[in-house]
Parts: structure tokens; C-alpha cells; sequence
């Protein structure tokens, strides 16, 4: 079967829209990805599973003294309520928010530079009463920069719930210029849960169908953006495979999952692994699609494996002659949760040129990406995976090498 990159362009304009987490979008997105699954020849199903929901009810910030004035801000989500109907109190920019710079800091109200899991576990012990982050940079137009909308992660509000807000930087170096005494934070929102989805699909071996291969890529987008390069992209390569497979039937089994909430922290995956603990042991590898199809860009492949794979990979595109990178080395996608079980796994990514392609804003647009970036990438995929899935003997050992087991290990935070 012919891979057409135009076939999987016009397969992402029918993605060209948000589809944030457990919203109606995100679920149009999985609606779109299983009709074409079907219309392939192959019977898809939905799993689904609960990612945390929050929606902002009314945010505020005033400087009360010496005198009055408000900013434009966002809310955190998942800040909580104690700030429903407004806490006032003494200001103080705390730099580093080391503790140093956090001492005679209860009650107060701060400014932060950045929020790690370190700094917000140093603010709940100093007992601060409210934050206050930065979004962007200075010289940002407001007229087409959009203030980021965030949220706490379970791993902050472990220590509490601080209630927070999100202020562009320009207005943040003006507030501290101003000197306030006083300001005002007003934050309510509900916190609860909402409903995310995976599209799962599978097109069994005909030798060693115990044998499972198993793909992943997000699908869903974050608030504002169309997210075609982070990772709709990504979504519509892995259709492109399913119909290569459909018309060249593997060997091994191969499962698709197209993930859910990823960008919401991995939700989809995690879900999975966690849904079908006991099966795992027969997937012998994930491959990873996420991040691929910028016009100008480099593709790369980042191996959470033994080292060997790297080598066979670097082998093969000198090989056939397809320039890119290898790196072993730890992604933030959707390998994670299945790495972290003992499943080797890939990713194939397509990095940007800086400056070509941008993700997590309303710069991710259809108008970065190529229909021929899509093939070259897709076109490369396809022959490791051939070479892989259709193996004499599968040639990648089932395990995680100690120093990546480690990064795993500090990336989900265990303790």
C-alpha cells in the first residue's frame, strides 16, 4: 500500500479545531478518529475513564493600597475556594521563592517566577494566603497573546491548595513597579470530574499473535490551540499505519490507542496500563507518535530500551538514506506510563525547526505542517516497523535499562 501524505493532510483539516480534555471537542476529535478507523476495515471501541474537571466561576485581582487597581488574570484551576469571596493582604515579590526569600511571608500574598512541585510545597509550609505567576513575555501583544489558562496537579495539591492566579508579564513587571501594600485575590471555581476517552483497535497476528506491538498517540489539544503539530499530526500517521497493516496483515498483533487527556497529565495512557495490567506482558514494544509533520523540522527517534535499538535505528536510516537523529533518553508522552511497566518503547518525532512550529498555543496551526512532512516521517516509520513487527525473532529484549528506569522514576515524581 502507498503511503499518500495528502490523504493524512486532509484527515488533519478534519481535526482543525480544540479539543481540550473531557470537553464536547475532545470527544468530536475521538468521534472522527473512529469513523475512520471503521471506514479502514477494523472494529474500534471507546474506553473510557475519568480525568480530573475544573471550570473557573469568577477570578479577580485588585491592588487595594496604597491605591486601587485591577489586572487582567486567569485562575488556577484546582486551586480551590478559599478565595470565593476575596482575601486581601500585604504583597511581596519573593524572587527565587527559596526559603529565604519566604521568610515573614504567612498571610501574605506572592509573586512567584515560576511554579515547580518544589516552590508550591515551600509556599504551602510558609503559608502564603494566594500567588501570583507570569505568563509570557514582556514585549507579547495582548491582542494576540493569550493569557494561560493552568491548573494545579495532583502532586501540588498534596500539600494543599493555595488559591492562585495567572498574569501576563507585562502587567506583572507593572504591578511590582507600582509598589502595591495591598491586593486582592477573588477566585471561585468547581472542582470536579469529567469523562475522557481512548480509541483502541487492534488487527491481530497471523504467526505470533501473542506477540503485541502496540502504537500511541494523543489526540487531544490544550485550551486555544488546534494542536496539529502536538499531536494531531501524530493521530493521523497512526491511521495511515492501521491502513498499511490492513493491507499488509503483521505477523505480531499490533494495537492502536489513540490516548485521551494526555496533555492533562498522560491520563489516557495511564488509564490504559492500568485497565489492562495483566496483558501487558505481552506487548513487546510501544511506538510512540507525538510532535511529527512540520514543513521545516528534523525527525528523531528516542529510545526508552536498550541501547542496541538506538544503534539498529541509526543503522537503518544511513541505510536507506533518511537523515535524522537518535537519542536515548526518557519523553514526556505517552510511552511514559508503559516504560514505567516494564514495555520498551520508541518515539518518532519530527522536531521543529525554532521558530517553524510551535505547540500549547494558538500558534499550533494546520499552515506549519506539509502533507509531504507527513509521508517522510510516516514512510520511515513504516519500514522499522515492518522490519520489527514482522521479525523472525522479535530483536528488542523486553526490558528498561537502569539509568532510564531511573529518569522514569524522578519524572513521575516516586517517592
Amino acid at each position: 500500500m502507498e503511503i499518500k501524505g495528502k490523504r493524512m493532510y486532509r484527515m488533519l483539516e478534519k481535526l482543525d479545531f480544540i479539543r481540550l480534555s473531557a470537553t464536547d471537542g475532545e470527544k468530536e476529535g475521538a468521534r472522527i478518529i473512529f469513523d475512520e478507523v471503521a471506514s479502514i476495515g477494523i472494529t474500534p471501541h471507546y474506553e473510557s475513564f475519568k480525568v480530573p474537571y475544573y471550570e473557573i466561576q469568577k477570578v479577580q485581582f485588585e491592588v487595594t493600597e496604597p491605591k486601587h487597581a485591577e489586572y487582567e488574570v486567569t485562575g488556577y484551576g484546582f486551586s480551590g475556594n478559599n478565595a470565593k469571596d476575596g482575601i486581601e493582604a500585604g504583597f511581596r515579590y519573593v524572587e527565587a521563592a527559596e526559603d529565604i526569600d519566604l521568610v515573614d511571608t504567612k498571610g501574605k500574598i506572592v509573586l512567584i517566577s515560576n511554579l515547580s512541585y518544589e516552590i508550591y510545597e515551600r509556599l504551602c509550609k510558609a503559608e502564603v494566603a494566594g500567588f501570583i505567576a507570569p505568563s509570557g513575555d514582556f514585549a507579547d501583544d495582548l491582542k494576540r497573546t493569550d493569557l494561560d489558562q493552568r491548573m494545579l496537579r495532583q502532586k501540588h495539591t498534596e500539600h494543599g491548595q493555595i488559591p492562585g492566579v495567572c498574569m501576563h508579564m507585562s502587567d506583572v513587571i507593572r504591578l511590582v513597579k507600582s509598589d502595591p501594600k495591598k491586593v486582592k485575590i477573588t477566585l471561585s471555581q468547581i472542582e470536579t470530574e469529567g469523562e475522557s476517552q481512548n480509541v483502541v483497535a487492534e488487527i491481530e497476528g497471523t504467526k505470533y499473535p501473542q506477540e503485541e506491538i502496540v502504537y500511541t498517540g494523543h489526540y487531544d489539544s490544550v485550551v486555544f490551540s488546534h494542536g496539529m503539530y502536538d499531536n494531531a499530526a501524530g493521530s493521523v500517521i497512526m491511521l495511515e499505519l492501521a491502513r498499511y497493516y490492513v493491507a499488509n496483515p503483521p505477523l505480531r498483533t499490533v494495537r492502536f490507542i489513540w490516548t485521551g487527556s494526555e496533555e492533562r497529565g498522560l491520563f489516557g495512557s495511564k488509564a490504559y496500563v492500568k485497565d489492562h495490567e495483566a496483558d501487558l506482558k505481552k506487548i513487546m514494544l510501544c511506538i510512540n507518535i507525538d510532535l511529527v509533520g512540520p514543513v521545516l523540522g528534523r525527525d528523531t527517534a528516542i529510545v526508552l530500551a536498550e541501547e542496541k535499538l538506538c544503534h539498529m535505528i541509526e543503522y537503518m536510516y544511513k541505510e536507506i538514506g533518511h537523515p535524522m537523529n537518535t537519542k536515548f533518553d526518557i519523553y514526556s508522552s505517552d510511552c511514559i506510563p508503559f516504560a514505567d511497566k516494564g514495555v520498551p518503547a520508541v518515539n518518532f518525532v519530527r522536531y521543529g525547526t525554532p521558530g517553524a512550529a510551535s505547540c500549547h498555543n494558538r500558534n499550533d496551526v494546520l499552515s506549519t505542517l506539509s502533507a509531504k512532512s507527513l509521508e517522510y516521517t510516516t514512510t520511515f516509520i513504516v519500514e522499522f516497523s515492518r522490519r520489527i513487527v514482522n521479525a523472525y525473532i522479535f530483536p528488542v529484549a523486553r526490558e528498561i535499562p537502569e539509568d532510564i528506569v531511573k529518569k522514569i522514576d524522578k519524572y513521575l515524581m516516586k517517592k
